[in-house]
């Protein structure tokens, strides 16, 4: 008795409903690989708290109650009515049925399911079920992947805004030192002029810069599950600091490829596909019903609840139809063309993750060449700079040439650092096309 009782919770225990994806599946150890506790913050408050995911979650949780409503269709059914009966029959001389009686039958419904029709329509339930665990995956894949490539560009712009204060700066110098020599009559109004234009498109750019960072950091909150409210308060490391700290490998194995949440979830549905079409075709069988009748009346003499009060019966038979208005046959072409369907669409996705694979690779190599150009080109212009403050010591040039050199060399800066934020970003993209297996 006791084994029961422990085998009884066990599978409740089983049944519980259990939302959303486990932690080692997504791999989250690879955004811990960066060491930068603000990123762990936001991976981890999105994976907790983004609603996107939760409503994916609750998908899939509705599947799995399908699954174990089809397999409710499997087993037999119990139960019990009770009923007032009022009846009018013909008196005999030593028979009498009473005319108002109170009758309770128990019933038990079970389909035989000899042809295993209903276990396949529990395996199809189990097919789309397990479909929507892949897709739910591929939404915290993509949730994760975005929340760190947008916390990124937020450390670029902290960069890039900065950088571009230096530069608004030096042109404030810059028109300060021409607006001198105009009034020394060494310049015409045009070059004042100019001075004048350049300070405003670089208070323009560091304007949309500031917007651009207002909007990231509402996006970061909204995928984090905050409030946008909060944005302006977010903590966050700095570009400098934000490295991958491991090794991106060159190339992927195939498996990793196909095994992404997307390809499984392609193959899956082909798989319920390929089981509905035995479904349809088992339509066109007859089906076997056992009907069992146990009823308690008042009618008759006896106690209620005793033999003699009681009437039995069992049916069992199996019933096929003759005429179904050719639903059953249409039903068969729907489940073989929607098979061809999602074959084709597997094959699609196939292709598709090959791609990916493929371009984010392609990205990765190209854009770290170029981000090793940006860094030889940056080492050129420090040390150009730095013969830039030598002459203007020693008085070879002018406070405007010198502005000029640091102008350059705070361009350069903001390209280094660009080519350094698409080369993380394109980091966090790779582990979107492998499924997060980096």
């Amino acid at each position: 008795m006791i084994k029961k009782v422990f085998i009884l919770l066990a599978f409740v225990l089983t049944v519980q409903s259990a939302y959303g994806v486990d932690k080692k599946e997504l791999n989250l150890d690879f955004f811990y690989r960066f060491n930068d506790d603000c990123l762990n913050y936001y991976i981890n408050s999105a994976f907790e708290n983004n609603h996107n995911a939760k409503q994916a979650a609750y998908v899939v949780e509705q599947y799995r109650q399908q699954a174990k409503y089809s397999l409710g269709k499997e087993l037999p059914s119990f139960s019990v009515s009770a009923d007032y009966l009022g009846i009018h029959v013909p008196k005999l001389d030593n028979f009498q049925l009473k005319q108002n009686a109170f009758v309770l039958p128990f019933i038990a419904n079970y389909e035989a399911d000899f042809l295993l029709k209903n276990r396949d329509k529990t395996r199809s339930a189990k097919k789309a079920y397990e479909a929507a665990k892949f897709e739910e995956k591929a939404v915290y894949i993509s949730l994760l992947s975005d929340t760190a490539s947008v916390y990124t560009n937020i450390l670029e712009n902290d960069e890039l805004i900065a950088k571009q204060k230096e530069i608004v700066k030096i042109f404030e110098d810059i028109k300060t030192a021409e607006l001198k020599k105009y009034k020394r009559g060494v310049i015409n109004s045009s070059e004042l002029n100019n001075s004048e234009q350049n300070l405003i498109d670089a208070k323009n750019k560091l304007l949309n810069l500031e917007k651009e960072q207002n909007v990231l950091l509402m996006q970061l909150a909204v995928l984090a599950g905050l409030s946008p409210d909060c944005a302006e308060n977010l903590k966050r490391g700095n570009l400098a600091s934000f490295e991958y700290t491991s090794k991106i490998p060159d190339e992927i194995r195939s498996d990793v490829i196909f095994s992404r949440p997307d390809v499984m979830e392609a193959e899956t549905k082909l798989e319920k596909a390929k089981i509905d079409i035995r479904v349809a075709r088992k339509e066109f069988l007859p089906s076997f019903n056992i009907t069992g009748i146990w009823a308690f009346n008042t009618i008759a003499p006896g106690t209620f609840f005793s033999w003699q009060s009681s009437l039995a019966a069992i049916i069992a038979g199996a019933s096929q139809d003759i005429f179904a208005g050719g639903r059953k046959l249409a039903n068969l072409r729907m489940q073989k063309a929607k098979y061809e369907e999602l074959f084709e669409a597997y094959r699609q996705t196939d292709l598709e993750a090959v791609k990916e694979v493929n371009t984010s690779l392609c990205f990765i190599k190209h854009d770290t060449n170029i981000e090793n150009n940006t860094k030889s080109k940056l080492n050129y212009e420090t040390e150009n700079f730095q013969d830039t403050q030598k002459k203007f010591a020693g008085g070879v040039i002018s406070y405007p040439d010198y502005l000029t050199g640091r102008s350059k060399l705070v361009s350069s800066e903001i390209e280094a650092a660009q080519a350094k934020t698409q080369r993380i970003v394109n980091y966090f993209t790779l582990y979107k096309t492998v499924g997060g297996k980096l």
